[in-house]
């Protein structure tokens, strides 16, 4: 069985060692938490060149042999981000703290990476039911997404919660914006029990169609300073009521394609496509909202009004493939229209 913790949190907060080729990474030491006899943990690091020329990782050497490592073998590039992983067989009980040397090209002396965490005779594995932490408080969610919503709409998100430390946690919610309220149930948490975190959305507070997007902080203690480590993405879209008109007159819109793949595609880079747009109705289309579920993608629309039997171009490239495949939300490019049947067009993006 293996429990995976990882910690991806902002860079740039500790620079570890004097080195000319110089990284950076927010948590050197990593607390996983409670695991279970005979079980493999692993934490993950992330790391970042902060020189101003390519790194390269020669070695990284656990303390001890029950302590797996895995690291790029390639060369980094400046500003570049990447992982570290420890992985422990945790084959004692008691608490632990393994370390890893660290050697880069250039530099005589290495730094040190530290996972941290307790190994119990009797561990419940609450991988399954509560697969995201944040910090000793597990959740069954890691983002919100509130869809379909219309002027007037207040739905309810509910986070499922369970206190996986050793003392009493507050659940709360952190940096809700004017539109969202929380609601924790039970108000304390006893270690081992589970709870959950009502959200609800007030949609009279949101002014636009489309998209709408923030982040939250999932806490377990008031007053607990944010990270993210802790936050939690929340999106909404916002679309039009359903417009009373002969839809034998109305605009229509039809799709080459309602998905899209890019990235690697039989060992080639496919850094970009299109969709064509055609209006095969007879009022003009007029295409109000055009947005993305996440960074790290490029759009753009050659024209945002189509007239009938015209079409329009849906270009859509990849920005950044890292921050894609790192991404909580699934990639996806979103377009608000007059179109009664297609108020609301979503185009998925798979990245390889």
């Amino acid at each position: 069985m293996r429990k995976k913790i990882i910690i991806t949190t902002a860079l740039c907060l500790a620079v570890l060692g004097t080195m000319a080729q110089k990284l950076s990474v927010n948590k050197p030491v990593v607390n996983v938490g409670k695991t279970g006899y005979q079980m493999l943990v692993t934490a993950t690091f992330e790391l970042k060149n902060k020189g101003s020329r390519h790194l390269t990782i020669e070695d990284v050497k656990p303390d001890c042999g029950c302590t797996k490592v895995d690291f790029p073998h390639k060369s980094i590039g400046t500003g570049e981000t990447f992982t570290i992983t420890m992985t422990y067989d945790a084959q004692m009980l008691g608490h632990f703290s393994k370390q890893a040397a660290v050697y880069t090209h250039g530099s005589k002396t290495p730094f040190y990476l530290t996972m941290e965490g307790v190994v119990l005779t009797e561990y419940q594995d609450y991988s399954k039911t509560f697969p995201y932490a944040f910090g000793d408080l597990l959740a069954d969610i890691d983002n919100v997404e509130f869809d379909d919503v219309k002027k007037g709409d207040c739905p309810q998100m509910v986070i499922g919660v369970l206190n996986n430390g050793a003392t009493t946690m507050t659940p709360n919610v952190l940096h809700l914006p004017s539109y969202l309220a929380a609601c924790a149930e039970p108000k304390t948490l006893e270690p081992g029990r589970s709870g959950k975190i009502t959200l609800t959305l007030n949609s009279e507070n949101i002014h636009n169609f489309g998209l709408t997007q923030t982040t939250i902080y999932l806490a377990s203690q008031l007053g607990e300073k944010v990270g993210s480590d802790i936050e939690v993405p929340v999106s909404v879209v916002m679309v039009p009521n359903a417009q009373e008109m002969d839809k034998q007159y109305a605009p229509r819109l039809q799709f080459s394609a309602d998905s899209l793949t890019l990235g690697i595609i039989g060992g080639k880079m496919k850094k970009q496509d299109v969709i064509t747009l055609t209006n095969v109705g007879r009022l003009p289309v007029e295409i109000s909202a055009l947005q993305m579920f996440t960074p790290g993608l490029k759009v753009s629309l050659d024209k945002r009004e189509v007239l009938p039997q015209q079409s329009a171009k849906l270009r859509v490239a990849i920005a950044d493939r890292n921050a894609l495949l790192k991404a909580r939300q699934r990639p996806r490019v979103l377009m608000i229209t007059n179109d009664p049947d297609h108020a609301k067009v979503i185009v998925k993006i798979g990245v390889k």
